[in-house]
């Protein structure tokens, strides 16, 4: 695969996260303004977001490999480079997580736009209780055990599917449905409807994502082995949401 630019690739991140938070947000209040039944919420809310993220990683993974989430990209780096690996660089981090965070917030606005709310509306709803940081936590490791397994394994035909499978799951499955992104964490503060999230709760969620990042690549270690360069049983470059992520020196 022939790299796309620099400045191509963070847009191409920039308006995959926009559209991914457009879809939770979007579908969120339109499941309330359709149904009072919180069940029923949430049930349109996680289906819209599995369709909407399949999308999303099928189209853009060819470009940008599709991350959508800082703690997606980071891990790459860092696999790649505990590994030698001509992975993602430290540039490529630089312009990726921002252009994330900056999507992420445009999405949440772009959404509540599309339904008549005030553009920038901070949210109170509060999700620092712990056992929502632990939901967070198991989250977040479960994602990122999924895309750096699938890697490992040579399945990343699957990604796409798989991803978006789980995250969908994971709405029900885990205490705090699920944002596993800080990006999308972020977005979130700007909406005070159903997928909105306080700024208070920006740091322990944040943080919370972290500790299951690390434990995520933990558990990559302890069930598929340690990556080496010269594994033959590791694809030849890391590959996050369905597409190999284009190599440093590739770079314009």
């Amino acid at each position: 695969m022939t790299a796309a630019p620099l400045r191509r690739r963070a847009l191409t991140e920039a308006v995959g996260t926009a559209a991914l938070v457009a879809v939770v947000v979007g579908s969120g209040i339109q499941a309330t303004e359709l149904s009072r039944d919180v069940g029923v919420q949430l049930l349109a809310n996680s289906l819209a977001t599995i369709l909407g993220l399949g999308v999303l990683i099928t189209l853009l993974g060819p470009v940008s490999g599709a991350h959508l989430n800082p703690v997606v990209t980071l891990a790459a780096w860092f696999t790649g480079r505990r590994t030698d690996d001509e992975g993602l660089s430290g540039r490529d981090v630089a312009a990726y997580v921002p252009a994330q965070i900056a999507g992420a917030i445009a999405g949440a606005v772009l959404a509540d736009a599309m339904f008549g709310k005030p553009l920038v509306h901070w949210s109170t709803h509060d999700r620092s209780a712990g056992h929502l940081l632990l939901g967070e936590t198991v989250a977040t490791a479960g994602l990122v055990l999924l895309v750096f397994g699938l890697a490992r394994a040579g399945r990343d035909r699957f990604t796409p599917v798989a991803v978006a499978s789980y995250i969908g799951a994971a709405y029900w499955f885990t205490s705090s449905t699920s944002f596993a992104n800080p990006a999308v964490t972020i977005g979130r503060t700007f909406t005070d409807t159903f997928a909105g999230i306080a700024p208070g709760s920006i740091a322990p969620f944040t943080a919370a994502q972290a500790g299951g990042a690390v434990l995520g690549l933990a558990l990559v270690t302890a069930v598929f082995g340690r990556a080496t360069p010269h594994d033959p049983t590791r694809p030849d470059t890391p590959t996050t949401h369905g597409e190999p992520e284009p190599t440093a020196r590739a770079l314009p």
